[in-house]
């Protein structure tokens, strides 16, 4: 049977490490704030109550949580006295039975399983703390886990008190824990300052639990999704982990990715089985592509839908709002924004379409603009199935062309053009016959002396 879960999410700190005036939280991985990717795990989880806990001025941050849960709870300390305070401040917000998971908002890798990893093994042993161990590469700074003979967690140790077998040992403290929500407000009653620090630290529950005879455990995960954020160093760190892991269960789940290295993913990127990711393709949020597209080098795409075996790039921007049909074709320097290109319909180079919708099958020619923008709003361009629009012709929205219509090359159209209709607005041409050597020889007296 599932326990009831409480979610306490501690995100009170302004980090001041990351030397900017943007809150540590607000930083974003692959388009998602971190406290967005933790309160999308914690989501995952079900939880009966999300409760997030922040600091004073912090209302960008409360924003941001009302935004993405809310239904959260978000409650204020002030002042800040230590990660214990922190969940003092949040009890009176906590169901009393079942689980109280301690999250924080700067550790955005954390998985959906391996919390509930962590929450199983908690309702298993009945324990009052469990607390999710890791054993980084480089465990400075890190409190030690301190394992009695028969696996149970005696203590969580700071690093500096830790004798040389502990250290040795280098089984780390998270920081993430679940406890006995019956148990919770006898454990954190019972939290006292740290001397010198002024602080309740959480990690007193342990011992605190141990005096009265309740059982705590540990549960190791892998040190990648324990790791948090202080610095822009490590945002950077955490950012590559976050890709790794992406990119593999992609390719896992049939994606084709020669050089995935060089591909850069969103949270939120969907992609079909058999699609091809060429190298050097960026993801922004909201992109969706179906099987066997193929996007190709050097294209950005953000709030895009591409459909089945449609072709993208290379060298092409997809902006918020794009849709392309299937076997549709955007080329090479080609940016749309807003638009829809419909089934079999294309743009191979040099095109700009926005807030645009282009039927099926339509030809769009090299170096046409949908002149979409007056100064002061935007207006939508039509192109119906078939049309044929001819090189570098700009479309003065807002102005439609009809199914089958041939827009003549060059020209500029400020009228709508019906279906089957051909469209023509450049002046005649005049050739004059030996005009080119008459210029030729006028411009060589006139040239200056002297000049290449």
């Amino acid at each position: 049977m599932v326990e009831p879960l409480s979610v306490v999410i501690l995100a009170a700190g302004r980090g001041t490490r990351m030397k900017n005036e943007r809150p540590k939280v607000l930083h974003e991985l692959a388009g998602r704030t971190l406290i967005g990717h933790v309160l999308a795990t914690a989501k995952a989880l079900g939880p009966a109550k999300l409760v997030v806990v922040l600091g004073r001025d912090m209302a960008p941050v409360a924003a941001e949580v009302t935004k993405r849960v809310p239904d959260a709870a978000i409650v204020l300390q002030d002042p800040p006295m230590g990660t214990g305070h922190a969940l003092q401040v949040a009890a009176p917000e906590l169901r009393r039975e079942g689980a109280v998971l301690v999250l924080y908002g700067d550790t955005p890798l954390l998985t959906e399983a391996t919390l509930r990893s962590l929450l199983e093994q908690r309702q298993r042993d009945k324990a009052a703390v469990a607390v999710l161990g890791m054993r980084p590469p480089d465990p400075l700074g890190y409190g030690r886990l301190r394992l009695g003979a028969d696996g149970e967690l005696s203590a969580i140790v700071e690093q500096k008190h830790c004798d040389p077998a502990l250290l040795a040992e280098g089984f780390c403290n998270s920081g993430v824990m679940a406890l006995a929500a019956e148990r919770a407000e006898t454990l954190l009653g019972a939290l006292q300052k740290h001397p010198g620090s002024d602080e309740y630290y959480l990690t007193d529950v342990v011992e605190i639990a141990q005096r009265h005879g309740w059982p705590c455990r540990a549960v190791e995960a892998s040190w990648i999704e324990g790791q948090g954020v202080n610095t822009q160093a490590q945002l950077a760190e955490v950012a590559a982990h976050f890709q790794t892991r992406r990119r593999a269960e992609l390719m896992a789940r049939g994606v084709i990715m020669e050089a995935p290295e060089t591909v850069f993913l969103a949270a939120d990127t969907e992609i079909g089985p058999g699609a091809v990711i060429e190298p050097f393709v960026v993801f922004g949020p909201g992109v969706r592509v179906a099987a066997e597209a193929v996007i190709h080098s050097h294209s950005h795409l953000a709030g895009a839908a591409i459909g089945e075996r449609a072709e993208i790039g290379p060298f092409a921007r997809l902006r918020p709002g794009t849709v392309i049909g299937g076997k549709a074709k955007i080329g090479n320097f080609v940016e749309a924004k807003n638009t829809t290109l419909g089934a079999g319909a294309k743009a191979s180079h040099l095109t700009y379409l926005g807030d645009c919708e282009v039927g099926p099958r339509a030809n769009i020619g090299a170096g046409t603009i949908t002149c979409n923008y007056d100064g002061f709003n935007k207006h939508r361009t039509v192109i119906g199935e078939g049309a044929f629009i001819g090189s570098n012709s700009a479309l003065v929205a807002p102005v439609s062309v009809g199914a089958e219509a041939i827009i003549g090359a060059g020209s500029v159209v400020t009228s709508d053009v019906p279906a089957d209709g051909l469209g023509l607005s450049r002046p005649p041409q005049r050739t004059l016959d030996g005009g080119g050597r008459r210029l030729r020889e006028r411009l060589v007296r006139e040239k200056p002396a002297g000049k290449g």
